[in-house]
C-alpha cells in the first residue's frame, strides 16, 4: 500500500478453524511466547494444547470443531493475525467480532491482556461444550445477487416466532450474519423449522455441528458459571474502540469495567447477536478505508460485504457493487486468504 489506510478489524467466531486451517497458528503466530503461555493455561487445566491440535497430522471435525478446542485455536489464530498487521501501514480506528469473536476483539483492543482474554475464550468455550444445550441452524434471506430484502427476512423471522410460540418448541435469532440468519433453539424447534422452511441450493437449511443454542436465553446456566468463573478483574479500559453485538460501542478512557464483564458475560451469551448492525455502526462512526478480517478462515468476508449493502454503505446496493467496488479499490481484507494476507502485512 502507497498510503496509510484507516481499518475496522474484525473477528471471527466458532466455525472458521477447519481442515484448511490446520497449521494455522505453526505458519503464521508471531509470538512463540505469547503461544506458550496458551499452552500452559490449556495444560493445566488437563486440555491437549494449541500447539498439538494445530500441529496434528491431520485434521479431525469430532476434535477440532469441539468448543473446548476450537475456542482457543480461533482466540489465538485472531490475534495472531492482528498482532501481524502493520501499523505503520495501518491505522486501527476500532475492533469488532462476530459471536465468540467478541472475545478476541476483548484482546486486540486491550480491554483485557492477552493471556485473560485466552482464559476467557477458553473457559467460556470449554463450559458451552460441557453442556451443550440445543443447537444451531443457518438460513439465508438474500438471494445471489445480495440485494436487501426486508419483507423476506421479516417473513422468516414470524416463521421463528410461530415455531417458538409452540408447546415445547424453542426457536430464535442466534445471529443476525448479513443476509444469513443464524437461527438457534432446541430439537423441535430446529426440526421443525428444518421442515417447513423452503430448502434453498440443497444446502440450506444447514445445521451446524458441534454448536449449541448460542445466544439464546436456554444459555442462562453456561452464562451463570461462566459469571462465577470469571471475575470483572479480568477486564480493563480498552485501547481501541470496541463494537459489541448490539452496535454499542465501548470508547477507551470511558468504559464500565463492570458493566463490560456484565455485558460479555450477560447478554452476549443469552441474548442475539447482531453482527450486521455492528458493522453498520462500525462503518458509519469510523469511516474506514478497510475492514479486515482477521484469520482464521475465509467465511466472515461476505456477511461483511452483505451488511455493508444492506447499511447502503458508500451507495453499495448489490453484490455486483461490491465486486466492482473491491475491484477497483479493495475496502475488504481477508486475513486468511493469501492473496489477501500480504496487503496488511509486512510479511
Amino acid at each position: 500500500m502507497s498510503a496509510r489506510k484507516t481499518a475496522v478489524v474484525v473477528c471471527p467466531g466458532r466455525g472458521t478453524y477447519n481442515k484448511a486451517e490446520l497449521g494455522y497458528l505453526g505458519r503464521h503466530f508471531p509470538d512463540a511466547g505469547l503461544l506458550a503461555e496458551f499452552d500452559r493455561q490449556r495444560a493445566e487445566a488437563g486440555q491437549e494444547t494449541l500447539s498439538a491440535l494445530d500441529g496434528a497430522d491431520r485434521f479431525s471435525l469430532a476434535k477440532h470443531t469441539r468448543g473446548d478446542n476450537a475456542s482457543g485455536l480461533i482466540f489465538a489464530a485472531t490475534l495472531g493475525d492482528f498482532l501481524s498487521i502493520d501499523r505503520d501501514e495501518i491505522d486501527i480506528l476500532a475492533v469488532t467480532g462476530n459471536s465468540m469473536g467478541w472475545y478476541s476483539a476483548l484482546a486486540c483492543a486491550g480491554a483485557t491482556s492477552p493471556g485473560d482474554g485466552f482464559r476467557v475464550a477458553n473457559t467460556m468455550g470449554t463450559f458451552m461444550q460441557d453442556a451443550l444445550i440445543g443447537g444451531q441452524l443457518v438460513y439465508p434471506f438474500l438471494g445471489d445477487d445480495w440485494r436487501p430484502d426486508a419483507e423476506r427476512k421479516a417473513a422468516l423471522l414470524a416463521m421463528v416466532a410461530d415455531i417458538d410460540a409452540r408447546a415445547e418448541h424453542v426457536l430464535a435469532l442466534s445471529i443476525d450474519l448479513g443476509g444469513m440468519l443464524v437461527l438457534a433453539g432446541n430439537e423441535a424447534g430446529l426440526k421443525a423449522f428444518e421442515s417447513e422452511a423452503e430448502p434453498i441450493d440443497g444446502r440450506f437449511p444447514m445445521r451446524l455441528g458441534n454448536h449449541a443454542a448460542f445466544h439464546t436465553h436456554l444459555q442462562q446456566p453456561v452464562a451463570e458459571r461462566g459469571r462465577a468463573a470469571l471475575a470483572p478483574e479480568l477486564f480493563t479500559q480498552p485501547k481501541l474502540p470496541m463494537v459489541d453485538g448490539r452496535g454499542a460501542i465501548w470508547w477507551p478512557h470511558a468504559s464500565d469495567n463492570d458493566a463490560l464483564w456484565d455485558y460479555t458475560l450477560g447478554h452476549q451469551v443469552t441474548e442475539s447477536y447482531d453482527f450486521t448492525r455492528a458493522i453498520t455502526v462500525a462503518a458509519r462512526e469510523f469511516a474506514p478505508d478497510l475492514f479486515i478480517v482477521t484469520g482464521p478462515g475465509t467465511t466472515l468476508g461476505g456477511a461483511v460485504a452483505q451488511s455493508l449493502i444492506l447499511a447502503d454503505w458508500r451507495a453499495m446496493g448489490s453484490k455486483a457493487d461490491f465486486k466492482a467496488r473491491q475491484e477497483s479499490d479493495p475496502l475488504l481484507v481477508s486475513m486468511g486468504m493469501a492473496e489477501q494476507r500480504g496487503l496488511v502485512t509486512a510479511q
